[in-house]
């Protein structure tokens, strides 16, 4: 009930239900059916993402994500409006508009797909960040560089070594903490680019729903957009394997 409690609070929701709830009311829909509208979506958001989150083991297909972590937060915000985009497309009648967002799914799935790997890359780096102690390094470093001022020549290498191999512990570091902060970035506006979407989505079909309108150039609009949010996640991810096979 909590977990319920919290996704019924859920900005997004709220949104949603609100956005399909107006949607409603524009084409003259009755004040009280447009609010119904609104209220069935805003429920049926909350009960998705509380049944996802029931069943969190199977959703992640195995994968290893640090539970309550940034990373997470971002894949399961992905995952319920990819759900909401299948629920609607699902619920759609035949005709040119349920084709051209059917044709979408695709690309919603690979785009779901890669957050799910950057999550777990995300979970991975931020495991192996938690096993440095940055304090600890920068004590050391001082510690060893003012001993090889009082240092024979005779100690001076090896104290070199040292400062060497901590200079490359700390770059290690600072590159992991780059590239977590980099995916968790992707992750971000890829999980608000999706909702958007479906948000945008569910709009045009209460529009269409109501009329003969085909809105074809927002459809192809929203189309760009989600094609821009599956390269820039592959993106990510190859720039993420590149610099972590340095």
């Amino acid at each position: 009930m909590a977990r319920l409690a919290d996704e019924l609070r859920d900005p997004w929701g709220l949104l949603l239900g609100a956005t399909a709830g107006g949607a409603a009311w524009a084409v003259s829909v009755h004040p009280a059916a447009a609010a119904f509208v609104g209220v069935v979506v805003w429920l049926s958001k909350a009960g998705v993402a509380t049944l996802q989150d029931r069943d969190r083991h199977g959703y992640h297909d195995g994968l290893v994500v640090t539970p309550g972590s940034r990373e997470e937060y971002w894949l399961e915000r992905a995952g319920s409006a990819a759900y909401g985009f299948g629920e609607l497309s699902a619920s759609m009648e035949r005709g040119p508009l349920a084709e051209r967002i059917a044709l979408m799914r695709p690309r919603i799935d690979d785009s779901t797909a890669t957050l799910r790997r950057l999550a777990e890359q995300a979970s991975l780096t931020g495991v192996a960040l938690a096993r440095f102690d940055l304090g600890a390094l920068g004590n050391e470093q001082a510690r060893l560089a003012r001993a090889r001022e009082e240092a024979g020549q005779a100690l001076t290498q090896d104290i070199d070594r040292a400062l060497a191999s901590l200079a490359s512990q700390r770059a290690v570091v600072e590159r992991l903490s780059a590239t977590r902060e980099r995916v968790l970035a992707r992750m971000e506006s890829s999980a608000i680019g999706i909702e958007g979407l479906l948000a945008r989505l569910v709009e045009l079909s209460a529009v269409s729903a109501n009329g003969p309108l085909e809105p074809v150039r927002a459809l192809d609009e929203l189309a760009d957009i989600l094609e821009g949010v599956r390269q820039g996640l592959h993106e990510t991810e190859q720039i993420t394997r590149d610099a972590l096979d340095r």
